[in-house]
């Protein structure tokens, strides 16, 4: 095989384990040092591929599909087990009742029981718990944010990961111990959808319907779906009649692989995407695969990845509460320094904005700058190059991925933000070239922040949660919704955006857990989101969503939903984490202001 190149970062990691994980700050007091002009020619090339993609995909979030009915039902079953669990359908009552059974439920579970809370459910569709972490079991599958700030409740768990990365099996053993450590298994119900979620004003709880028959009732229920939970396949003419072998990389086919992926040595593989998912598969696969062809819409920006292994001497001399001071440091680094915002907000906004951008560009330069540092093939090495503002598509970082397309076997098909629109029996084919391959992945990413997942649910009079949403989001939060007692949601819309999702859901967990045991303490059966309130978060959202223009200016992906033009309600509250976390801790002690209680 064929040099294929140094997999070093051009820039190593200083070996501190107590650092943070490498992300891009920029600062509008600091000029940057080259003309405007430079900037300006960049931000309209940004601008000219972003429309080229709107153009090609105008259909925005329906070019997806995530019904999987009829022949496409292949593309969802769950390869982690053997057989189907048989039982009775299930009739009778908890005290709170979790949908899904990620890192949202086991957290907030765990909360729960340490507010001395003994009845809680989880159900699941997947066979144990884990969420994204039992369904990604892919070659390579591995978290970017650093392990000591991702994997929740060390201290608690008497754990500590083995480097600054964790991989996949490693995060989902430790699901699997917080779900034993607090006893989460006993009433868990898994291979399991919840279907119908209904308010029963009369008995002042929740009555739940399943695929499996069961008539479950609650008094407090949690929707914890997580944000990436349901597969989505790109709506491609043709699909369906593929001869050869396919699945989402979500459900990973090792049985027709290899364990080891030995099955593809004389095998041609093609795979559908190039997010963060395929970023970490690519690399193995081209060592496997006789030829790989990888199909590219839009490339992602590749950062340094550049993991170390746990220092022992390090971890040893950590007292307990570590992560805990760990995690408000790096929240309280977030908030903004008065000086220092006096100062930015002492800047013309247009100038303000003009720096934000251009060290933006900065920064986006510097990958590009790697790209050709790695990539040998200048063609190639120029369609790698991501031309879109950070943090416009999820950010990666991995150093495998672009030494991969150095290998003669590995073939970049970059499809000019059209993407694939032809499959045939054969294979995918673009602009009239067939690529006839074997097996066929698709890498296309999940259903985002979708509160009703497979599920119906149903407030006060009847009202369907997403025809109240029909004119607009309305929480309070992102978590409570008005006319909704007693039920929470975790990790939606309108909560603040945090790369280190757990940290979100930590903060989440924390309040509901408080909000229930502030309930049962005073003798409460319901808690709802006061309606006034609900409008104050509601205009707080779009204040902040106002202060951003990535859904009109970024290159489409589901962070900007796919660049259709959507309700300013319709997304993240930018307002900040920290300023997140203490409008959570404004509730403690004036429950009576927040909600109703009965």
């Amino acid at each position: 095989m064929a040099d294929t190149g140094t997999a070093a970062p051009t820039t190593a990691r200083v070996n501190n384990p107590n650092k943070m994980a490498r992300r891009a700050a920029f600062d509008p007091t600091v000029e940057t040092d080259k003309p405007q002009d430079y900037y300006d020619r960049i931000k309209e090339k940004f601008a000219e591929e972003r429309d080229k993609r709107l153009a090609f995909r105008p259909e925005g979030q329906l070019q997806y599909t995530s019904d999987f009915s009829g022949a496409l039902s292949r593309y969802e079953t769950d390869p982690w087990t053997e057989e189907r669990i048989e039982r009775e359908p299930i009739e009778d009552h908890v005290e709170c009742l979790f949908i899904g059974g990620g890192f949202s439920a086991l957290l907030t579970a765990a909360r729960l029981r340490e507010r001395g809370v003994e009845s809680i459910r989880i159900v699941e569709k997947g066979s144990d718990v884990g969420g994204t972490w039992y369904w990604n079991r892919y070659p390579g599958v591995a978290c970017d944010v650093s392990s000591y700030d991702y994997l929740p409740l060390l201290d608690e768990i008497g754990y500590m990961p083995k480097s600054f990365f964790a991989k996949g099996p490693e995060i989902y053993a430790h699901c699997q111990a917080i779900a034993k450590k607090y006893d989460l298994y006993d009433l868990a119900v898994f291979q399991t959808t919840v279907t119908g979620t209904r308010w029963d004003e009369k008995a002042k709880l929740w009555r739940l319907s399943t695929n499996r028959g069961d008539k479950l009732t609650a008094k407090f229920v949690i929707v914890a779906n997580g944000t990436l939970a349901k597969p989505k396949l790109s709506r491609v003419k043709g699909m369906e009649s593929f001869k050869g072998y396919a699945f989402h990389s979500s459900r990973f086919d090792y049985g027709w692989c290899g364990e080891n992926l030995e099955k593809l040595k004389d095998k041609r593989v093609g795979i559908i995407g190039t997010g963060a998912s395929a970023v970490q598969i690519i690399p193995h696969l081209g060592r496997a695969a006789k030829e790989l062809f990888v199909f590219q819409r839009t490339p992602s920006a590749i950062d340094i990845r550049d993991d170390i292994p746990t220092d022992p001497a390090w971890a040893a001399s950590l007292e307990t509460g570590w992560q805990k001071e760990r995690l408000d440091r790096h929240v309280l680094g977030t908030k903004p320094d008065p000086d220092k915002r006096k100062q930015i907000e002492a800047m013309p906004r247009e100038l303000r904005t003009q720096r934000y951008e251009n060290h933006n560009i900065e920064h986006q330069m510097r990958i590009h700058r790697r790209v050709e540092e790695i990539v040998k093939d200048p063609a190639t090495a120029e369609a790698l190059k991501p031309w879109y503002m950070h943090r416009c598509k999820r950010p990666t970082y991995d150093d495998e991925y672009l030494p991969t397309f150095n290998q003669p076997n590995v073939h970049l098909v970059d499809t000019d933000g059209k993407g694939i629109t032809e499959i045939n029996e054969r294979g995918p084919v673009f602009e009239g070239q067939e690529y006839p391959v074997d097996l066929l992945i698709y890498a296309t990413g999940f259903e985002v922040q979708v509160t009703g997942i497979y599920n119906d649910i149903r407030g006060e009079n009847g009202l369907e949660l997403n025809d109240k949403y029909s004119n607009g989001m309305r929480t309070v939060f992102g978590i409570h919704s008005a006319g909704y007692p007693n039920l929470f949601i975790m990790g939606g819309y309108q909560a603040s955006f945090q790369f280190n999702l757990t940290f979100m859901l930590q903060t989440q967990g924390f309040h509901i857990a408080d909000c229930i045991k502030y309930a049962r303490e005073n003798g409460h059966d319901t808690i709802d989101a006061k309606p006034e309130i609900e409008d104050w978060w509601v205009s707080e959202v779009i204040r902040y969503r106002g202060t951003t223009n990535r859904n009109r200016e970024c290159t489409p992906g589901y962070y900007n939903f796919e660049g259709e033009d959507n309700r300013r309600e319709d997304g993240n509250y930018n307002g900040g984490m920290w300023q997140y976390c203490e409008h959570l801790k404004e509730v403690t002690g004036a429950y009576e202001k927040y909600f109703t209680f009965a």
